[in-house]
């Protein structure tokens, strides 16, 4: 199984992911900007589009788009806790999350590393997303992770777009509970080893 992604892209959260879970897989980087890999592969046979992750499989069957991925991975290994059952109550907040971070958070961050974005634009984006982390901060305010005691499939990709604003926007981010959450989920050992290999490489 092998993980195709991209520094400081949204591939970090199913790299978390795979790390939790303990399953073994083979990393793969992708340039984005050529649409190689580095052992020289067209990435746009792999995922024709064009962006990161992408999980091959040793039967050579492809899976795309994160939030997807992350509930393969914890399928893998329900003792993990990473995702509740499917068809649970409980899973369905977990998804419910991925989607509220997939759509209101990492789709509108996108503009920030926009070299071309018109500055006002990034503005009225930067005021959007103000608000969206506040929601997300008053669920963090109340517990440790995103659905509770747990860390799940959802505080892993919630940590990227954090992550992300720190380098588009500012080294702080809106909200305390924002920063406690981000600092308690960068001291796993499972975010680390996966930050370690991005950067190495």
């Amino acid at each position: 199984m092998k993980l195709y992604y991209a520094p400081h892209a949204c591939s970090l959260s199913p790299h978390i992911a795979l790390r939790e879970a303990g399953l073994p897989f083979e990393l793969e980087r992708v340039d984005l900007r050529t649409k190689k890999t580095a052992s020289g592969e067209d990435y746009l046979t792999v995922n024709p589009k064009g962006y990161v992750p992408a999980l091959k499989f040793d039967d050579g069957r492809v899976l795309t788009e994160g939030a997807v991925i992350v509930q393969w991975v914890a399928d893998q290994r329900p003792e993990s806790r990473l995702a509740p059952p499917p068809g649970s109550f409980e899973r369905l907040r977990v998804q419910e999350w991925l989607h509220y971070i997939g759509t209101e958070l990492h789709s509108r961050a996108g503009a920030l590393h926009d070299k071309n974005a018109p500055a006002d634009y990034k503005t009225a984006v930067i005021e959007k997303l103000t608000a969206r982390f506040r929601f997300l901060a008053e669920a963090l305010a109340r517990q440790p992770f995103l659905t509770g005691d747990v860390f799940t499939v959802a505080d892993g990709y919630a940590f990227y777009t954090l992550r992300s604003w720190k380098r588009a926007v500012s080294p702080t981010l809106p909200a305390a509970a924002l920063e406690d959450f981000c600092a308690r989920v960068a001291a796993r050992p499972s975010v680390i080893a996966a930050l370690a290999a991005e950067a190495t490489g």
